[in-house]
């Protein structure tokens, strides 16, 4: 025996259903992209003073420029500033956009692109994690020679996300 009007409100709890599930599953993806951003900013050590950056720059070597306008950096993934590199430390006095797992590469050819990167990571080696965003002081260990190198690259380690790059000889 049919009772009216049943077939139509089963089909619209399953409407519902789905709404809400779409809904929660949109709201979830949100938050974690979210999370992802926001927990390296606030997770960050205190960044160095401009001041302290600017006290190394007699002791560096070489001088070059972080950009924002790399083929693959972008609104999300990008560096602008001035970046020092010398043989105990290389420093930036400038901003990294915020993100996960960020390293420091030296490369013997100029890269903007993840592809160009990829190609060539066997051949640069990994100096250091960058942990802040707004300057930042990472040192460099003595077996690393930066004059066998050209090229200062932020790399994100996690999502194989180049973030910029810089010549510097």
């Amino acid at each position: 025996m049919l009772v009216p009007g049943v077939k139509n409100g089963i089909n619209m709890k399953k409407r519902t259903l789905a709404a809400l599930l779409a809904s929660h599953t949109l709201a979830l993806a949100i938050g974690f992209g979210g999370g992802i951003y926001a927990l390296p900013i606030l997770t960050a050590p205190d960044a160095p003073s401009s001041e302290k950056v600017a006290s190394l720059d007699t002791q560096q070597r070489y001088t070059a420029e972080f950009t924002r306008d790399l083929k693959d950096s972008d609104a999300l993934h990008w560096g602008e500033g001035t970046v020092m590199i010398g043989d105990d430390y290389i420093t930036l006095n400038g901003k990294l956009s915020p993100g996960p797992d960020f390293k420091v590469y030296l490369a013997k050819e100029f890269v903007e692109t993840e592809a160009d990167f990829n190609r060539l990571k066997s051949s640069m080696v990994q100096v250091a994690d960058v942990k802040t965003f707004d300057n930042f002081l990472v040192p460099i260990t003595k077996d690393i020679d930066v004059g066998d190198y050209n090229t200062v690259i932020i790399w994100c380690e996690s999502f194989g996300q180049f973030i910029t790059a810089a010549q510097y000889q």
